[in-house]
């Protein structure tokens, strides 16, 4: 062999070798994305990562299968098609997923996974075709499968570092996937370009048609997907974003009700938020009246921490939610803040940028002094706002809390059920002061009787009395949360007579009142029952199929 055919064989197998690199990243990426939009939409994100990666998968084997079919003489064609189709079917697939959920919510399964399906397929035309392709540059087969099994293994694992740590910091969801599309069209130009001896100008042609598609897609990304997302909400949307942790959705009735969303769950609505966040505080205020040091547990909104600053004897308030995207809406979106009392929000708060599921954002601040509420002094009290996993903040929390209070949203999936879990409350116990309360929302009792009960025996189970509380909030009809204590301190008797006694609420509220307090500690006949017995821990989730079970009937 010549010189100069070494030197072409060499740079064959390197071009090679980088297209599988680089389809390797997109595929894992395409992957990660469609798991996402599934859901963002669906919820229970562990479950359907799981799903969608798996059928991806299995289609993938299907593709490699498929491919043996196509003749060595439309390989290099039949590469440069397929990635082209994928570029274009993975670039508008979230938004496809997402009109497909808007408009046929009973027919989404079939689009899912039809067009998961066929990406699959896709990405696994890559591996073997790029292999044939190979087989003219390598000495063997044991090189050439080492190659390309190599650099599409390398691929893998940069495109899924990306996908995490980078391209959420600058593109949307929907973005991300056009700007995965383009990287797939750049892969069919560069095979194009270094081998088109064996091809026509036919490929460079659709190639340039699927860039001008796939840049429109682009460029009116946002109009699109909020025009599919407001068929999901009767009120128009004010507000949307697709953060790591979720999607994050406000929107505003024509009246002015703010309603915000999470993944497509009501967290709250203006009208009655104060019904469920003075439910949320003031008990655990009545039965420590001294409360000093408050750690909040989600409650990122800062509906909690406008409550809590009501007292004029708390010093200081820790708050931990896992998403800085959510603390710096409630911090700067004109009318959440000012439907929090601007809680959060201060001149010299500052936001360290956040690094994952282990992101931290700390603010010690002091709270301005003029608030709505009269004769209560919050100059002096400082706030501090972590943006970090709570299971992870509680192992390394240093000190103790007069009153901790879990604003979690509802344990509908197994990330969430860890937080309603026997470890977690028994890491909690560590960081409760002596006389300490702590109190959580426990979701439905009446809709989620099971799930709700499994909280109540797994606190106890972890040592502390425990008293249930409920009320009706309109926007999630019948609602419940679980106080507890050291077992040493108060029994569950004790707590429930100490409400009932309640005479008076000494901070002013927009709802709660002492009658309204008492009748909270009230349930009817059977409501407390169950035959069930499991408790919630780590290794057997049991709260999330009686939570799953219940909102499904």
């Amino acid at each position: 062999m010549s010189e100069p055919e070494k030197h072409t064989q060499q740079q064959s197998r390197f071009i090679l070798g980088l297209v599988i690199f680089i389809m390797g990243g997109c595929g894992l990426a395409y992957e990660y994305t469609f798991s996402k939009i599934a859901a963002d939409l669906i919820g229970n994100s562990v479950q359907q990562w799981a799903i969608v990666i798996a059928v991806m998968l299995f289609c993938m084997g299907m593709g490699a299968e498929i491919q043996k079919w196509i003749s060595n003489k439309k390989l290099l064609n039949s590469l440069i098609y397929s990635q082209l189709l994928l570029a274009t079917l993975g670039g508008f697939g979230p938004l496809l997923m997402l009109l497909a959920f808007s408009y046929f919510p009973y027919h989404f399964a079939l689009v899912q996974y039809s067009l998961i399906s066929v990406i699959g397929i896709l990405i696994g035309f890559e591996i073997p075709l790029i292999s044939r392709l190979n087989e003219a540059y390598s000495d063997n087969i044991r090189t050439n499968l080492a190659t390309v099994l190599k650099m599409d293994y390398i691929g893998a694992l940069i495109g899924a570092l990306l996908w995490v740590f980078l391209l959420p910091k600058f593109f949307t969801l929907h973005e991300t996937a056009y700007i995965l599309a383009y990287i797939s069209i750049f892969t069919a130009l560069l095979c194009w370009f270094f081998f088109k001896a064996k091809s026509n100008y036919l490929p460079l042609i659709v190639s340039i048609t699927t860039i001008a598609i796939i840049t429109t897609g682009f460029l009116r990304s946002d109009q699109w997907s909020i025009h599919a997302e407001q068929n999901l909400y009767r009120d128009r949307v004010v507000f949307t974003h697709t953060s790591p942790y979720q999607h994050i959705v406000l929107t505003e009735s024509l009246t002015g009700n703010l309603r915000c969303f999470i993944n497509g769950h009501i967290q709250f609505s203006a009208d009655d938020e104060h019904i469920y966040h003075e439910q949320l505080v003031h008990p655990a205020f009545l039965l420590n009246k001294n409360a000093k040091r408050i750690l909040i547990l989600g409650g990122g909104d800062g509906m909690a921490a406008r409550e809590v600053l009501k007292y004029p004897q708390v010093e200081e308030i820790v708050l931990v939610d896992l998403d800085p995207a959510m603390t710096e809406l409630a911090t700067n979106h004109p009318i959440l803040s000012t439907l929090n009392n601007n809680s959060l929000k201060n001149q010299r708060l500052t936001q360290l940028p956040a690094k994952g599921i282990s992101a931290s954002q700390e603010t010690a601040l002091t709270q301005p002094a003029q608030r709505r509420i009269k004769h209560v002094d919050t100059s002096a009290v400082k706030l501090t706002i972590r943006n970090i996993d709570a299971s992870k903040y509680i192992r390394t929390a240093t000190g103790q809390f007069d009153i901790i209070i879990l604003d979690f949203p509802d344990p509908s999936g197994p990330e969430l059920a860890k937080l309603y879990s026997l470890h977690f409350y028994g890491e909690l116990k560590n960081k409760l002061a002596a006389d300490g309360i702590i109190i959580q929302q426990s979701t439905s009792p009446y809709q989620a009787k099971e799930a709700f009960l499994c909280i109540g025996r797994t606190m106890a189970k972890a040592g502390f009395s425990t008293l249930p509380i409920h009320d009706h909030v309109p926007s999630f009809g019948e609602w419940g949360w679980w106080i507890a204590s050291h077992s040493s301190i108060y029994s569950p008797n004790a707590l429930k007579e100490r409400l009932q006694q309640t005479e008076n609420i000494s901070v002013p509220t927009k709802y709660l009142t002492p009658d309204r307090m008492r009748a909270a500690t009230y349930f009817g006949k059977n409501q407390l029952h169950s035959e069930f017995k499991d408790i919630n821990t780590l290794s057997n989730s049991a709260v999330l199929p009686h939570y799953l079970s219940a909102w499904k009937n």
